[in-house]
């Protein structure tokens, strides 16, 4: 053992309440031990519960990385929100109309979950983004929810529409219609001033 890690037991063991880094320590050590054993236990009662707990320790792990980064972690957590909902509400619909279907309700999901997917890319994939990205990504969520709640009464208008709606978030939030009202307030001007001078000749 080198010295340096026996200074760092030797600072643990005495805890002086003077050292800060030993007093923290203590209850730390302490309490995951305790965590690590709960989600042990808990692990070992069936697979479901394996299955859980082996799924929160990765959501955990998936926050902890991803804690300075607010927008991306934003915007997956919308677009985990947005499949679980939209999955829901199809069901849903499938079973209110009395035409449950697996396969129209597995098509119906897998559009909406694609439009996710491409709304999480769509607001990465700009260079420069003149807005919050997780925030385009929470508006076009909110679009697809929409559209899966018109899905449930007519299903053949809610993906187009939730298409049309997130081609209509990108392009607003991603710069695209400022760029063109942009250029065109530059070649209002010009046209103008073209006008007045047509006026101008013409008297």
């Amino acid at each position: 053992m080198s010295k340096k890690s026996q200074d760092a037991v030797r600072r643990f063991l005495r805890q002086d309440k003077n050292d800060a880094w030993a007093v923290r320590l203590l209850p730390r050590v302490v309490f995951g031990l305790a965590a690590a054993y709960t989600l042990f236990a808990i692990a070992a009662q069936s697979g479901s519960s394996f299955v859980t707990v082996t799924t929160l320790l990765v959501l955990g792990a998936v926050v902890w990385l991803l804690r300075r980064r607010g927008q991306l972690l934003l915007a997956l957590g919308s677009t985990i929100l947005t499949a679980a909902a939209v999955g829901y509400l199809s069901a849903a619909g499938e079973n209110a109309r009395g035409t449950a279907s697996a396969v129209l309700t597995g098509q119906a999901v897998f559009g909406y979950w694609a439009l996710a997917g491409m709304a999480l890319l769509g607001a990465w994939m700009v260079k420069e983004h003149p807005g919050r990205r997780g925030v385009t990504v929470v508006l076009a969520d909110v679009i697809l929810v929409i559209a899966s709640v018109i899905g449930m009464f007519a299903p053949e208008f809610g993906v187009p529409t939730g298409f049309l709606g997130l081609l209509a978030v990108l392009a607003l939030r991603g710069g695209t219609a400022k760029a063109l009202l942009t250029r065109l307030k530059r070649l209002w001007p010009v046209g103008r001033g073209d006008t007045k001078l047509r006026g101008r000749r013409s008297s």
